[in-house]
């Protein structure tokens, strides 16, 4: 943590596709033309009643431009300038100058120039300023996490009725966090490229997980002591056991991740590890500070205490308040609860210690009855869920992979009010120009130019093309190279602008053929399609690595081949719904969010963090099956004490991670508030539809055969054990007795 506030960050939204032709035509570009335009830039736009070509106002923008020239790093094109003459307005009230930036600029210090812009623009009287260009934009780190701290204290108490078993698993989550996101992340941004709300993903994946981790070991914990273990014995026994569990699901998650480095671009790679650092610090957290802290704890976890029972609510309520951006309910949540812990140290009620609950037996419990339920009806329960995963996953056919444009900023934000100048003063096609870059072999070449230009304007969904722009101004004809701005008729993220692209492309084709000259088509939007094109052509093998690598380590672990065949079936089912409900929800504009392509990344990433998640509750629900069925060999209560015994954790656990993605649908950013909605959505039915209703369905209607692995793959696959194979060794050492409750009836015979 030092040392990476000390170096501090260094982030880098840049992305390319190799080998394309987008990236063929920056390459021309930084060649022929340094400094003329940019893959990434912003613009000053200028909106004057009086009019642009007003001396004053000329005066005044042109004492603005020349300020902006001297910051490092940032070229300017003027609207005065012959090069800008087509940046002023038909109606003369608006006006922009382009801002290209160099190509050794990051996130980071593209964020400081945006500062410094603000400070420039900051006092101009009459003359309205309006800063353009996402890379300019102030990144506000989000605080709407603090809403899903606030409900998992909630949670946690009413599950288990302990403040400190509720402090426990959120404690270590923000330490594995905070050192995983600020620290690491921070110095792995100084030799990768990773984009600045990479951190936020990784605070997601790494609260929600971190806390799952220390549920689960605290639980199992409980559950020991409640049986007469001792501390010491059931920490160990804890770690031998949920602790397992912890550390395969936690490297499966990594895993999955790190997969992301199979694509070979360095902006995806940049994701996948940040938000597997995070992962990976919040897991040792959760297996060296968490087992640290029950040995200081001890007995007392079970003591709970009306003062801090209170305090813990007071303390939601402020968290809720910080998380909605809501001083006053911050500063009273957090005032009652430090004047309940004061009065808490003289006034005898608050003193008292609150009644413990009674616990049920296992098998009176809700989760017992659903699951005998479920197994009485398999079938019904399998097709019902697999059809609602279905239909959710219909959607997904009509996805459309590509960057949305500023026009989703929110409305208040010089970022988005620089776009709609922009679109209003010129059109919506000004707001994503494109731009073509031309290399000659001969002066006898200016002629193909001129045919390009031709074409480009006799293209459907061109709005204007500018003239052929030489490398050699004073000698045209002695050039090299040439660039033609071409300005699409819709706006950067619109559909009909991907096919503008497409249809330019087709008709150069042919001119170019068969002479010297090279033509590629590029800018932001072209890049964003090449950068699409190429992800989608990766996704089958990173999809596919993934799954093989699950299903082989599901297999060492279950020593099964239909249990990790069905675990993977039904964790695709879940993530292909979620991304369903995303594609209507973002891209077709259901809930009154606006339209717009989905960033090619996410389905990647969201792939990834969620097949890890949901590997989560895949073995810590199966490796209790399976720790049961080893224990009675009796295929069918094993499921349903299985069940009810993680049901309560794993319904805590969703909980809390629902809520803490899902409240990063309040965001204004929209990658930050797609992503969230995709995870809340998976972990939804993932910890529902699947854990609940498809997999005891299944595991009845496959009985024993649900634990057949064939002799031979037996001897050859390694073991992987994450039911601890000393458990009965340390209960038996304790003095406590494994009971094992009658079958009952309908349970003697198959179900049907």
């Amino acid at each position: 943590m030092t040392l990476a506030g000390v170096v501090g960050p260094s982030y880098d939204s840049s992305f390319s596709s190799p080998e394309s032709e987008s990236s063929d035509g920056f390459e021309t570009i930084s060649e022929y033309f340094p400094g003329a335009t940019s893959q990434f830039g912003g613009q000053l736009v200028f909106q004057a009643e009086q009019g642009i070509a007003d001396p004053a106002v000329r005066s005044e923008i042109e004492e603005i431009l020349v300020e902006v020239a001297e910051i490092d790093g940032v070229t300017v094109i003027s609207p005065f300038s012959e090069q800008g003459a087509a940046q002023i307005a038909p109606d003369g009230t608006i006006a922009y100058a382009q801002l290209n930036l160099s190509d050794d600029v990051d996130q980071t210090e593209s964020g400081e120039i945006g500062e410094e812009l603000n400070e420039i623009v900051a006092d101009t009287g009459d003359l309205r300023v309006e800063i353009g260009g996402a890379m300019f934009a102030e990144f506000e780190p989000p605080e709407t996490e603090l809403i899903g701290l606030a409900f998992a204290i909630i949670v946690l108490i009413v599950s288990f009725g302990s403040v400190l078993a509720m402090g426990l698993p959120i404690g270590v989550a923000l330490s594995g966090v905070i050192v995983g996101s600020a620290g690491l992340v921070t110095l792995l941004t100084k030799a990768f490229t990773i984009p600045d709300f990479a951190p936020l993903i990784g605070i997601m994946i790494g609260l929600g997980a971190g806390i799952d981790y220390a549920l689960f070991i605290v639980t199992r914990y409980r559950e020991l002591t409640h049986a007469g273990v001792e501390p010491k014995t059931a920490i160990e026994a804890a770690m031998d056991t949920a602790g397992r569990a912890v550390v395969f699901a936690g490297i499966t998650v990594v895993v999955s991740l790190l997969g992301m480095l199979l694509i070979g671009l360095p902006f995806v790679a940049g994701m996948g590890m940040s938000a597997a650092a995070t992962v990976f610090v919040t897991l040792i957290s959760s297996v060296t500070l968490l087992p640290a802290l029950l040995s200081l704890t001890h007995s007392r976890i079970e003591v709970t205490r009306w003062r801090g029972l209170i305090a813990a609510g007071f303390v939601a309520l402020g968290l809720l308040g910080a998380g909605l951006g809501n001083p006053t309910l911050f500063l009273f949540g957090a005032g009652l609860a430090v004047v309940t812990l004061i009065a808490g140290s003289f006034v005898p009620a608050l003193k008292k210690m609150v009644p413990e609950r009674k616990r049920k037996p296992l098998r009176d419990t809700l989760a017992y009855k659903w699951s005998r339920g479920i197994q009485h009806r398999p079938w019904i329960a399998l097709i019902g869920g697999t059809a609602i995963l279905v239909l959710l996953t219909l959607p997904v056919f009509g996805m459309r992979l590509g960057f949305s444009d500023e026009g989703n900023f929110a409305e208040d934000t010089t970022t988005r009010q620089a776009y709609d100048l922009v679109a209003e003063g010129f059109g919506d096609g000004y707001n994503g120009p494109f731009v073509l870059a031309i290399e000659t072999d001969s002066p006898d070449d200016v002629a193909v130019v001129q045919e390009l230009a031709a074409a480009a304007e006799a293209t459907e969904g061109v709005a204007a093309v500018g003239q052929p722009f030489p490398n050699n101004f004073q000698d045209p004809a002695a050039s090299e190279a040439f660039i033609i701005q071409i300005i699409p008729e819709g706006a950067p993220q619109d559909a009909d602008t991907e096919d503008t692209v497409l249809a330019l492309r087709e008709a150069f084709e042919p001119i170019v053929e068969g002479t010297g000259v090279e033509a590629n088509l590029t800018g932001a939007v072209p890049a964003s399609i090449d950068f699409s094109d190429y992800l989608s052509g990766r996704n089958i093998i990173f999809f596919g690595a993934v799954l093989i690598v699950s299903f082989f380590l599901l297999m060492m672990v279950f020593r099964s081949i239909l249990v990790p065949i069905k675990a993977v079936i039904m964790n695709v089912l879940s993530i292909t719904a979620a991304f369903g409900v995303v594609v209507a929800i973002f891209q077709q504009g259901w809930l009154g969010i606006e339209g717009g392509p989905i960033e090619p990344f996410i389905p990647m990433m969201m792939f990834a963090i969620v097949f890890g998640l949901s590997m989560d509750y895949e073995v810590f629900l199966l490796s209790r099956v399976k720790e049961e069925y080893d224990r009675t060999g009796d295929p069918r209560n094993s499921v349903a004490d299985g069940l009810a015994a993680t049901a309560r954790v794993i319904t805590a656990a969703a909980a809390i991670m629902v809520v803490v993605f899902g409240a990063f649908l309040l965001e204004d950013d929209r990658i930050i508030r797609l992503f969230g909605t995709g995870l809340a959505l998976a972990v939804l039915l993932d910890a529902t539809l699947v854990r609940m209703l498809l997999v005891p369905a299944t595991m009845e209607l496959l009985g024993n055969r649900n634990w057949w692995l064939p002799r031979w793959i037996d001897k050859i696959l390694p073991r992987l054990n994450v039911e601890g194979a000393h458990l009965e060794e340390l209960l038996a050492e304790s003095g406590v007795d494994v009971e094992v409750p009658d079958t009952p009836e309908d349970l003697v015979e198959p179900v049907r």
